[in-house]
């Protein structure tokens, strides 16, 4: 294996640039937690829920690339495992030329649904059509923005500079709730505060790309478009495409279907819960966004070493949500009781203990997807996304007309449940790989024990303390006894112990 690839496979590397992606991911989290009552109290349920929907369409096609951003990914991560650095600069204009291109169309799409949504799709009050309407215009500019963004973060990721991308993350993050609490004492209306969190995107692609200009310095003096990089995408893009249409499309289904069905405010109380969880995927989101790199890099090479990586990104992963998810699915009454008040604890527990049972679920299937797509196999999660759709929006129609956003709740992690499981069957016949079925039997007992006991635990405060602390030291004890083998404990020593000479270095007292 080439000088690079060691570089990018290397244990401490992936480590550190994990705890990058996690800081990175955190501290945003941390603004959204105080930043959202603040836009609920200011704007009302109404004007929260269709931030809320400014926030999902920009998400949405944040995907929209036709898989080049991911292709590109893989594709210079290649490269760099051979040493190979001839034409990488044409790769990467022309990355950015398609997916610009898919931007100004995703933005035309916007414009030309801006009415009908705000009018026939969303149930939104009368008084605000107009402004809503307006904000959809501008949220429409910002697309081929958020797209072309993507793929700089992708060149940034196969580079492994997660610090670059982590020096941005953060003011970002934050900006994408600040923001608009910035322009409040000024003005109220939707479609400036749309615009702020427009003109925080515009910011972040300008610094993207002063990054990619220091990492890869010929990018500016050999800007072509190179045909053969073309039909490269297109064949890895082709059923990413469809994945990456579908997939998304799934991801915000339930608040779409909360909108048209019950009501634009509907949305904030499922979605003010959707957003902490949604953060809470961070965790598998920053492991893989570390790991995709070295996928791409081992998957043809050291398909053992790919698939040891998958395996401990999954018990890493596991090891530090269920810590979290138990705190907050225990005291979820209360935690949003402080957090956002009666109302909204009313409303919000239920769906609240729903999601973070299914964000637990949900996150294992980071993997061997990433795997998948890293191994040259995205047609495998287009058919599943094919299949499941609308098999997903039935069960949640159903669930949303029957049960309101409970129901969406329900559906939510259902659809997770059987995402995850077929994507690991995926993986385990597709490329060969034999799960060690000991760890993966004890992780789904310690998730079915630990659900069935805790939705007995009574209501009394000091109960609900002493089953959580019992319930982490049990985790932890069994966790470090019976899930984590030796080469992994010595690797956490080391790396906790690398990491603490480190900082004692760095101190001039010592």
């Amino acid at each position: 294996m080439s000088q690079i690839s060691d570089q990018i496979t290397q244990g401490s590397l992936l480590a550190r640039n994990t705890l990058y992606s996690l800081i990175g991911y955190a501290l945003p989290v941390i603004v959204a937690i105080f930043s959202i009552p603040i836009l609920i109290n200011t704007l009302g349920a109404d004007g929260f829920g269709i931030l809320a929907i400014a926030w999902m369409v920009t998400g949405y096609f944040s995907f929209l690339d036709l898989g080049v951003g991911r292709a590109l990914t893989k594709m210079l991560s290649e490269k760099l495992g051979r040493n190979d650095f001839e034409g990488i600069p044409s790769l990467i204009w022309t990355a950015l030329m398609l997916t610009l291109l898919m931007g100004l169309f995703g933005s035309l799409l916007i414009s030309l649904g801006s009415s009908a949504l705000v009018t026939s799709v969303f149930k939104i009050p009368l008084d605000m059509h107009s402004e809503v309407e307006k904000s959809f215009y501008i949220l429409a500019a910002s697309v081929p923005i958020v797209i072309c963004n993507a793929t700089l973060r992708g060149i940034l990721e196969s580079y492994q500079r997660f610090d670059l991308i982590n020096i941005l993350r953060v003011p970002i993050g934050s900006l994408t709730f600040l923001a608009p609490i910035l322009v409040l004492p000024f003005s109220e209306q939707l479609s400036h505060i749309v615009t702020s969190l427009v003109l925080v995107r515009c910011t972040e692609l300008f610094i993207n790309f002063y990054f990619c200009k220091t990492v890869v310095p010929d990018i500016l003096k050999n800007i072509q478009i190179d045909s053969n990089y073309i039909y490269k995408f297109l064949i890895f893009g082709g059923w990413m495409t469809v994945s990456n249409i579908i997939g998304p499309l799934m991801l915000y289904l339930d608040r779409f279907l909360i909108g048209s069905i019950i009501s634009i405010s509907a949305i904030s109380y499922y979605a003010a819960s959707y957003e902490i969880i949604h953060r809470l995927m961070v965790i598998p989101g920053a492991i893989v966004g570390v790991l995709f790199p070295a996928f791409g890099a081992l998957v043809a090479s050291n398909p053992e070493k790919a698939a040891t990586m998958l395996f401990r990104g999954v018990k890493f992963t596991f090891l530090s949500l269920f810590p979290i998810i138990t705190i907050i699915f225990i005291f979820a009454n209360e935690g949003i009781n402080i957090w956002l008040g009666d109302e909204f604890s009313d409303r919000g527990t239920t769906v609240l203990k729903f999601l973070v049972v299914g964000a637990l679920i949900n996150s294992l299937a980071y993997f061997p997807f990433a795997m998948l797509h890293a191994s040259g196999r995205p047609d495998l999660t287009a058919k599943l996304h094919f299949v499941e759709a609308p098999i997903y929006l039935l069960i949640a129609w159903i669930s949303i007309t029957k049960y309101g956003i409970e129901g969406a709740a329900f559906a939510w992690v259902f659809r997770g449940i059987v995402d995850t499981v077929i994507l690991f069957i995926m993986v385990g016949r597709g490329l060969n790989i034999t799960y060690p079925k000991i760890k993966i039997s004890l992780i789904v007992l310690i998730v079915c024990s630990w659900l069935s006991i805790s939705i007995l635990v009574p209501e009394n405060l000091i109960y609900k303390l002493c089953f959580t602390v019992i319930s982490l030291l049990a985790f932890v004890i069994l966790s470090w006894k019976k899930l984590l083998n030796h080469d992994e404990k010595s690797f956490i020593f080391s790396f906790l112990k690398q990491n603490k000479l480190s900082n004692l270095n760095k101190d001039p007292k010592n």
